[in-house]
């Protein structure tokens, strides 16, 4: 077997193989015998077909075989030899031409096929003890953990109907049908919804105007949806809302006790306290987590520069522009509302591609050389959480994770990531900082890459550069007429 290098240009390598006719002879010659004994052809025992003849009716068959067998092995076998990585699945190139084909498959001409590759480049690890983090702590106080029980005590709040007229901090209940230029819109219907004036849950002006109200009531309300407003029909356009009061309720007293932990399962208040705050800081110490990580990852593109392969930040582009055009279409706006051409866009996000590859490259490299493994029970409480987002398919994902090849690396290379950030969180200088709440969760300008910070960029430079987890998704509300799902983030 011949191996010729046609191609060594940057990252991208192309070989050609010519494997001679007569060494493909000489192996379906071996394969020949070794079916000898077991084929049954009519008119000869068992064991006494001739060679020539078992040649004659499977020898083409048989060589197919071997072809396959070759261009599915020999790549692999062939870069280990060259002491060589790809990227991506090699791409295989063969004869077209029938005839020539016919050839080969008869062992009359020499078996030639290509093999295309981008190379994983070579990666020399760098000191990484110069690299400085900052780890900014939050400690949760009293106040913070009672703010909390607050809200978790106003959701189970109780309402008791009462005569009169509806105040802020009542709950109405409220049949209501939307209409702009007088034809009602999808969305804007619902009935014995239940709303408590003051919460701001829909659009601004609505629950204004129903202050006063009272049971059997029943009015127009007239309001402008906001600009920003994400469906794109209803956005900046003036709306009437025909609603029936149904009920006006008035809230029960607010008390934090053992009584209200035993009405959320619990056995008493400390028992709640002591969850709550374990929450809070479980959701503290994930933002600080992924703010180490981006100073982290930072400074790592800034020691690690080189060719990425052109393919991998191929793909890795796709999945950021994909979700990029899903952001903008379910809001109903173009490039030019975020203040960009699709052009610049696109060179934009291209940049970020290319990071996230090279970052992950870098971090596979680092956590190779550190001996970093993702063990089979991490695996299997990976696929756990999967199965508990989507309760009732959990056989079917089963099914994709045990058929779909690639979907246990999906698993995986995450959990792979955190510990070899873990592994370099023992290597580089942490220094804690004792931060407010407002300090921790305030928005980082220097997150938003590139330059322009619009929404949609800043999500897919989270994306790109820091491969957090997924986002919660926000609970849909019932009728367009209440406020997106970011504008409820406080309550």
């Amino acid at each position: 077997m011949q191996v010729i290098e046609t191609l060594a240009q940057g990252l991208k390598r192309e070989l050609k193989v010519v494997i001679p006719a007569d060494e493909m002879e000489a192996r379906m010659n071996e394969r020949l015998v070794e079916v000898k004994d077991r084929v049954r052809i009519n008119g000869f025992r068992p064991g006494k077909v001739p060679v020539a003849h078992l040649k004659k009716v499977y020898g083409k068959s048989i060589m197919a075989d071997l072809v396959n067998e070759i261009v599915r092995e020999k790549p692999t076998e062939i870069l280990t030899s060259r002491g060589e990585k790809s990227a991506t699945q090699p791409e295989i190139g063969m004869t077209e031409d029938e005839a020539e084909a016919d050839k080969i498959l008869k062992a009359e001409a020499d078996f030639e096929f290509t093999v295309a590759y981008e190379i994983i480049p070579p990666i020399e690890l760098k000191d990484a003890s110069g690299i400085k983090v900052t780890r900014e702590v939050v400690d949760v106080g009293e106040d913070e953990v009672n703010e909390q029980i607050e809200r978790i005590a106003e959701s189970a709040r109780t309402y008791e109907s009462k005569k009169g007229k509806a105040a802020n901090g009542d709950r109405v209940t409220i049949d209501y049908l939307g209409k702009v230029d007088g034809e009602a819109f999808d969305g804007g219907k619902d009935a014995d919804a239940e709303l408590v004036l003051g919460s701001n849950r829909f659009i601004p002006g609505f629950e204004e105007q129903l202050v006063g109200a009272k049971a059997g009531d029943e009015k127009t309300i007239t309001v402008t949806f906001p600009a920003d407003y994400p469906a794109a029909n209803l956005a900046g356009k003036e709306a009437t809302f025909d609603v029936t009061v149904k009920d006006v309720a008035a809230a029960a007293p607010i008390e934090i006790n053992d009584e209200l932990a035993t009405k959320l399962g619990l056995e008493s208040v400390d028992k709640l306290k002591e969850i709550v705050r374990g929450q809070i800081e479980s959701q503290f110490g994930s933002i600080t987590r992924q703010k180490v990580k981006r100073q982290l990852l930072d400074q790592l593109d800034e020691l690690y520069q080189f060719d990425t392969p052109e393919r991998l930040v191929d793909a890795e582009f796709e999945n950021i522009w994909r979700q990029i055009n899903t952001d903008l279409q379910q809001a109903g706006k173009t490039f030019a509302d975020e203040d960009t051409t699709e052009e610049e866009a696109r060179a934009e996000y291209r940049k970020l591609a290319e990071r996230r590859v090279r970052l992950g490259l870098v971090l596979s490299e680092i956590g190779e050389k550190a001996g970093v493994q993702v063990s089979d029970d991490e695996m299997q409480n990976s696929l756990f959480q999967q199965l508990r987002q989507f309760p009732g398919q959990e056989k079917e994902i089963i099914e994709y994770f045990r058929n779909t090849p690639g979907a246990a690396a999906s698993l995986r290379a995450p959990l792979f990531e955190e510990k070899v950030v873990d592994h370099l969180l023992t290597e580089v200088s942490v220094t804690d900082k004792k931060v407010s709440k407002e300090e921790l969760t305030a928005e980082d300008d220097a997150d938003e890459k590139p330059a322009k910070k619009t929404a949609s960029k800043k999500k897919a430079a989270a994306k790109a550069d820091a491969a957090e987890g997924e986002e919660a998704a926000a609970p849909k509300r019932k009728a367009p007429a209440k406020k997106k799902a970011s504008d409820e983030s406080a309550e």
